[in-house]
């Protein structure tokens, strides 16, 4: 399955500068080994095709129409490396049909923007267990996903075109209490908003805290972004409340924006240059080669 191309100066800095070295590590890590075992469901009509899917954050599913294809145990050895996505099986006729399925195909099936990815044709022919990791690393979405190198691709790929960022220290007390607040609020904006956590003490998650003008000092830190057109509003905060979410995005749709539209152009030229240089660093690097 291609990626679509990034649509935003944003992702594109990350990507060329910061994460495109870190995205195969990321899917790699995790294959390390099978953690506790989960079964695959059979789903032998469309209703529990269908209760299946509405049941799930993530679901994947193998709408294979001959089980003696090597994609199939490819498939089964996924199950025991993504905990936190429902696998399951199908060949009838009329749930392939249903799903507008017409040759062996694995689809994810994403609640948070209702969106049905297909790996299929071509890609289904070459996948391998590292194409088929790497696909549901990508697009595994849910209604509250953490940043990464991975998921920061397939963020970017939805077609839900507002963020919402809780930036916060993973390892601080107060996290667990302010991400359940976080989960509660994200339910009323499905497939409005897409939320994302941020561990802040991860290294690699510095641009994103300077991206949006923020010091540590300042966090934790709510922060919104389109990618449409790239604007951004942060709000640091002391608690995650429902409140503060549905009053922060209120205001970003109404334009009453807390950052100053002069650091919102400080931000577009410090970023403009920096994709410029690191485009020259890449070129060179690539020439001396």
């Amino acid at each position: 399955m291609d990626i679509a191309q990034p649509r935003s100066w944003f992702l594109s800095f990350l990507l060329v500068c910061v994460l495109a070295p870190e995205v195969t590590a990321e899917a790699e890590a995790t294959s390390d080994g099978p953690t506790a075992a989960q079964d695959i469901t059979w789903l032998t009509d469309v209703p529990a095709a269908m209760a299946f899917i509405a049941a799930a954050e993530v679901a994947l599913i193998g709408f294979f129409q001959d089980l003696e294809i090597p994609a199939v145990p490819i498939f089964h050895d996924m199950v025991h490396n993504f905990q936190d996505v429902s696998f399951g099986i199908s060949n009838n006729s009329e749930v392939l049909a249903h799903y507008n399925i017409t040759g062996n195909t694995i689809s994810l099936f994403r609640l948070v923007d209702n969106e049905q990815l297909n790996l299929e044709g071509e890609d289904f022919e070459n996948i391998d267990a590292s194409k088929l990791s790497r696909f549901i690393e990508v697009n595994s979405l849910h209604m509250v996903t953490e940043y990464g190198p991975a998921t920061a691709i397939g963020l970017f790929s939805s077609n839900i075109k507002i963020h919402l960022l809780l930036l916060m220290n993973k390892a601080s007390p107060e996290y667990e209490e302010n991400v359940h607040r976080f989960q509660q609020a994200a339910k009323l904006f499905q497939g409005k908003v897409l939320f994302i956590l941020v561990d802040s003490e991860k290294k690699e998650n510095e641009r994103v805290i300077s991206y949006f003008k923020l010091k540590k000092s300042q966090l934790p830190a709510l922060t919104i972004y389109r990618t449409l057109d790239d604007e951004w509003d942060a709000l640091p905060i002391t608690e995650v409340s429902i409140e503060h979410v549905q009053n922060f995005y209120d205001g970003f749709l109404e334009g009453k924006l807390l950052v100053s539209v002069r650091l919102q152009v400080e931000r577009w030229s410090f970023l403009s240059l920096s994709f410029t240089f690191c485009s020259i660093r890449i070129l060179a690097s690539a020439a001396a080669h």
